[in-house]
């Protein structure tokens, strides 16, 4: 499903630039997990940064530098390719990217036994220019470069 990797997002920190973390704020008693419309956090823990989203989740629709969908601050995961962004809300989400972009069969799941249309995986929603075999190397190596962010 798309919205399986927004409960945690990392982003760009509006304070000091570095890596600031958006995650569900305390649940409410008796829920078991958060939903889209938990209330968020923003913690930064280079600074000390603090911030609670109020408001609708907006989800990224476009080209260009890609934002989280809660505070509208810059993905910390993304980088830029002659094609377009690359960019994943936190590494699970990257991980799954990079093992579907370097995957040499890709099959796609099968009708469901209800007869029902297929939905579309969050993987085929991927741009067509990362799923072009062609441009394979050059988004392994822009998924390896946005990896090591994380290192530095």
């Amino acid at each position: 499903m798309k919205y399986d990797f927004v409960d945690h997002v990392l982003v760009r920190c509006p304070k000091c630039t570095g890596i600031a973390h958006v995650a569900p704020a305390a649940l409410v008693s008796g829920e078991a997990s958060p939903s889209l419309f938990t209330q968020r956090r923003l913690v930064c823990r280079a600074c000390g940064l603090t911030r609670y989203a109020t408001g609708a989740l907006r989800l990224f629709r476009g080209t260009g530098e890609a934002v989280d969908p809660y505070f509208g601050l810059p993905l910390w995961l993304q980088g830029e390719t002659r094609h377009g962004w690359v960019w994943a809300y936190n590494p699970e989400h990257l991980d799954l990217i990079r093992q579907f972009v370097q995957a040499p069969l890709r099959e796609r799941p099968p009708w469901d036994s209800t007869g029902r249309k297929r939905k579309m995986t969050l993987v085929a929603r991927l741009p067509s220019w990362i799923k072009s075999a062609k441009n394979r190397a050059e988004v392994l190596r822009a998924i390896e470069r946005i990896r090591s962010s994380l290192v530095n």
